[in-house]
């Protein structure tokens, strides 16, 4: 696990780093901090969609390709808690026609799922055989490696984040010739993050088309903390 601390930033209810506040100084601080550890939960998104002549035909020919794709995680291990439903869709296939305007060509069907795979170790190879069972109906969505816990990386940010806050206002706390008092209010602050890019996805044999390098994971926070100042 590695942790570390951002470029943070001080702040305050009037705009200046110092403050006065019923007699007792104060000054207000924003530290931010990240930790980072490797993923150990692969969410994978996956589905199928089905072309044909009628609606009927293509419903069923995506129910038996997502069967065949869902089969595939079942006999990996992936439990049916790890496995949702996301999207479910039928819709007309329409193609312009010189002369004739907009016409109905066939019908769409398709469905996409959210899977959790745990196994990283083998999740390449997993996904291979799904895709492979879904065969041209198949579509691979994304991926997202995570944290099925970040509670242990999260404590690491906010020590690096408390660490950070902790130093400029001491700065100030000297520039100011006083020093650090109890602290007032502790505020916390969760950057809003995305999705966690893949840190490196390389072509590989035939059987596994692609190799999945995990890279970590990163968990980012920010505090804000008031501490009254002493002279």
């Amino acid at each position: 696990m590695t942790m570390g601390r951002m470029n943070g930033n001080q702040e305050s209810g009037d705009g200046e780093n110092l403050e006065r506040q019923g007699g007792a100084g104060t000054v207000t601080v924003t530290g931010t901090g990240w930790a980072e550890a490797a993923p150990d939960l692969m969410l994978v998104s996956i589905g199928v969609e089905c072309r044909a002549a009628s609606v009927e035909a293509s419903y069923s020919g995506a129910g038996e390709a997502l069967a065949a794709v869902i089969a595939v995680f079942r006999s990996a291990g992936v439990a049916a808690a790890d496995t949702r439903t996301t999207g479910l869709t039928v819709r007309a296939d329409l193609v312009w026609r010189e002369g004739e305007g907009q016409q109905v060509a066939g019908y769409v069907a398709g469905s996409t799922l959210s899977i959790r795979l745990r196994n990283l170790a083998s999740a390449s190879g997993t996904i291979s055989e799904a895709v492979r069972a879904g065969g041209n109906d198949a579509r691979l969505n994304g991926l997202q490696l995570t944290l099925s816990d970040d509670s242990a990386v999260r404590e690491q940010a906010r020590a690096a984040a408390w660490q950070d806050a902790l130093r400029a206002a001491a700065q100030f706390a000297a520039l100011a010739s006083a020093t650090l008092g109890p602290v007032v209010s502790v505020t916390e602050h969760h950057p809003a993050q995305g999705p966690v890019p893949l840190a490196g996805i390389q072509r590989a044999s035939a059987v596994e088309s692609l190799a999945i390098e995990p890279g970590e994971s990163r968990v980012e926070t920010a505090v804000t903390v008031v501490w009254e100042l002493h002279a």
